[in-house]
């Protein structure tokens, strides 16, 4: 969250300068919002680490060093309020809308991101069903879902605690469960993984959903040729 946003002082600040006709310097800033100029500084200090202010060089007005004064960065102001579960919500709303090729559009694109976020292993190396259901869980924690593997060697059941999308899984959950059912797959597949995620029930506890393991049939390494070199 954007620093301006959580205090008013600074808002204050950021506004004087965006009013103003030419980049202002410290003092000026203070006199326009009417607070001490080591406050005023300590704030514009902050507002240029966000990026929201630019230092720049004023014009000297004789010897000495040239002032230092400050203008608000050109561009969209990026310290206002997000939409994205709206954004997410209007667009889930649209895909659901084209029937049954919603389901299989999103377990496409789940099975893409999970291949891209899970990233590649290394050549001629197939994981153990342990390691892979471990590279799985902590993909799963770091996307938000709270994974609590069950005992078992490897685990045939993953809970998933926390929600990262529950609103949207609450309201589009034919949407949004199978798109988290086949980002495991796609993650699972690109491990060249001895497993596979066969279902997912969503909220089948109080408070977890549930994903289910089960081996995988087992495919060759794919071979790696050498370059040629004339």
């Amino acid at each position: 969250m954007s620093t301006s946003r959580t205090s008013p002082r600074r808002g204050e600040i950021l506004a004087a300068l965006r009013a103003a006709d030419a980049p202002l310097g410290v003092t000026e800033t203070a006199e326009r919002v009417g607070v001490h100029p080591n406050t005023v500084r300590f704030h514009l200090d902050a507002l240029v680490e966000e990026g929201a202010v630019e230092r720049q060089t004023g014009q000297s007005s004789g010897r000495g060093r040239p002032p230092t004064v400050y203008a608000p960065r050109p561009g969209m102001d990026r310290g206002g309020t997000r939409g994205y579960q709206l954004l997410a919500r209007m667009l889930l709303s649209r895909l659901a809308a084209t029937g049954s090729e919603a389901r299989s559009a999103v377990m496409e694109t789940g099975r893409a991101w999970g291949r891209f976020l899970v990233g590649q292993p290394e050549p001629y190396r197939r994981p153990t069903p342990e390691d892979a259901a471990d590279r799985l869980v902590r993909l799963l924690d770091e996307l938000g879902f709270a994974p609590d593997a069950e005992d078992g060697t490897p685990p045939t059941r993953i809970r998933l605690r926390h929600c990262p999308f529950l609103e949207l899984a609450e309201e589009h959950g034919q949407l949004v469960c199978p798109l988290h059912l086949a980002l495991m797959q796609g993650a699972l597949a690109e491990l060249r993984a001895p497993l596979t995620a066969t279902g997912l029930e969503p909220f089948a506890e109080p408070d977890a959903c549930l994903a289910h393991l089960r081996p995988a049939p087992q495919q060759p390494a794919p071979l790696q040729t050498a370059e040629r070199h004339p």
